[in-house]
């Protein structure tokens, strides 16, 4: 007779089986893109990271070089170290290089195209460490003002593509610049045409063209020229733009790609950021934005570098308190030279006290006079919150590509008023080309913007005849721009063409390898 014990160990179940793991996933090829300083270039390529591997099977390294202006970082002298960062891409900040021996008044282009340059040897040993690991690395991709680097791909046999954190108009300036000294001799240098045309028909007044192209004598004008040769060496062009926003620069493209006189352009914006959940907390959001009615809020913002006059900074609120709208105003210092321009320039001696806060430059009973229709904030605003809530419905906007992508991809129409860099361009472009702003005219005496002016196309924007097509236009290309990443959107199967060849290469490159 079995025991008790042989019983129960022949009813009972048979141990569990361990349970099969899938296959590991193969290592996805690794694409490795450089951003030079400015968020104005590290959040559209952060962006174009992040989408790269979560739409399509790749990793990506996004490399950074440090800004002069900043300062040295402790332990930044030795080798780079990779961080991941929460939406799956991993970034790396090169050591910084000495930039002390350049004079001191050296133009801000002169400076970025040293930096680049002195950083290669760094980024060229970090990308033999990636090229060595499995996979190897698929691809290398600057951003405009790194052309400098290009050659490391081929050093590496990759392709070497360049990301445009601009619009495909400025891309089509920078070919036409470089086109004109195709036949020069060495060291002499043009003009561009006055006036130059735009793909799509507007023309831009020399005195619109992007800083640095203005004169040709100047020193930076022939780094540009040369930074744009650099450009052929690219393999193709990734733009933060979508076809519906510049349809005819996108058609002119084709054509110089098929005739093998340009590299391939592929339109794969727009990169926009979301709006964070500590931005929905922000106060000027939750205690003013949320209270107004739906369409009723101008907006006015000049960036994050963006500096008004003092004269212009009292016109501008004297206008927003005459157009009789409500808005929303991020306050920033005024510049005490007289100009309009990047805060990067001379702002004068600003030390202590309320000169330190940029609401005491406001006209007197400002505040009083606006409480409850008007807001103004001192420095930032969360913006992507702001454009995306119901109850804003209009920009007064510095021009710059991101802003202008973010205003466009909300349904917002603009106040066009830009400041510095290539934002002349792109009004003239937003304004008479693509049909999404309205530009108010300066006074040919000094340059500002009256405030009868500034309250007349304030309320152009929000009730005119001009408004109400721009307006329609704007939303319009809304629709444009949430269908360009929709899954089977223009823009999304155009990155996906690249990264697809990107995918292919890497893989057979590894097979080889191994």
């Amino acid at each position: 007779m079995e025991s008790s014990s042989a019983i129960i160990a022949a009813d009972a179940p048979p141990p569990p089986r361990p349970e099969q793991q899938p296959p590991p996933s193969p290592p996805r090829p690794h694409v490795v893109l450089v951003a030079s300083p400015g968020a104005g270039h590290l959040n559209p390529m952060a962006e174009l990271a992040r989408r790269l591997v979560a739409h399509h099977g790749l990793a990506a390294t996004l490399v950074t070089i440090p800004d002069p202006s900043a300062g040295p970082k402790p332990n930044d002298a030795h080798s780079a170290a990779a961080t991941l960062s929460s939406t799956g891409f991993a970034t790396i900040v090169l050591p910084s290089v000495p930039l002390d021996d350049l004079p001191a008044d050296a133009p801000i282009g002169t400076v970025l195209f040293e930096l680049i340059a002195r950083s290669i040897p760094h980024l060229r040993a970090l990308l033999r460490d990636v090229a060595a690991a499995s996979p190897p690395l698929a691809a290398l991709v600057p951003d405009l003002f790194a052309a400098a680097t290009l050659p490391l791909a081929a050093e590496l046999a990759v392709p070497g593509y360049l990301f445009i954190p601009a619009s495909l108009t400025a891309l089509h300036v920078m070919r036409t610049l470089v086109e004109l000294h195709d036949d020069a001799s060495s060291g002499e240098y043009r003009d561009l045409p006055d006036p130059l045309l735009f793909p799509c028909g507007a023309a831009l007044r020399h005195e619109d063209v992007p800083v640095g192209m203005e004169d040709s004598k100047a020193p930076v004008y022939a780094q540009i020229v040369e930074e744009g040769r650099r450009y052929r060496l690219a393999a193709g062009f990734l733009v933060n733009t979508f076809y519906e926003m510049e349809p005819a620069a996108v058609e002119e493209f084709k054509v110089a790609a098929e005739r093998g006189t340009f590299p391939p352009v592929y339109p794969v914006g727009p990169f926009v950021r979301s709006g964070s959940e500590e931005d929905a907390t922000s106060p000027c959001v939750t205690e003013w934005l949320d209270r107004q009615p739906n369409g009723s809020v101008v907006y006015v913002s000049f960036g994050s570098a963006g500096a008004l006059s003092v004269e212009q900074t009292a016109e501008l609120a004297a206008g927003l308190e005459d157009s009789g709208h409500r808005f929303l105003w991020v306050v920033r210092m005024p510049s005490l030279d007289g100009e309009n321009h990047s805060d990067m320039g001379k702002r004068g001696d600003l030390s202590g006290g309320e000169e330190d806060d940029p609401l005491a430059w406001l006209p007197e009973g400002f505040l009083d006079r606006t409480s409850g229709r008007g807001l103004a904030v001192r420095s930032w605003a969360p913006q992507v919150r702001v454009l995306s809530h119901p109850a804003t419905a209009a920009f007064v906007s510095h021009c710059g590509w991101n802003s202008t992508l973010e205003s466009v991809s909300y349904g917002v129409p603009m106040v066009a008023w830009p400041l510095y860099a290539e934002q002349r361009m792109n009004a003239v472009f937003l304004s008479e080309s693509v049909g999404v702003a309205l530009q108010p005219c300066a006074r040919v005496s000094d340059g500002v913007i009256g405030r009868e002016e500034v309250a007349e196309v304030v309320r152009e924007l929000m009730e005119g005849e001009k408004g109400r097509a721009v307006r329609r236009r704007t939303g319009d290309l809304r629709q444009a721009a949430d269908m360009a990443w929709a899954p089977e959107g223009s823009s999304r199967r155009a990155m996906e063409e690249v990264a697809g060849r990107w995918r292919a290469a890497a893989l057979g490159r590894e097979e080889v390898r191994q």
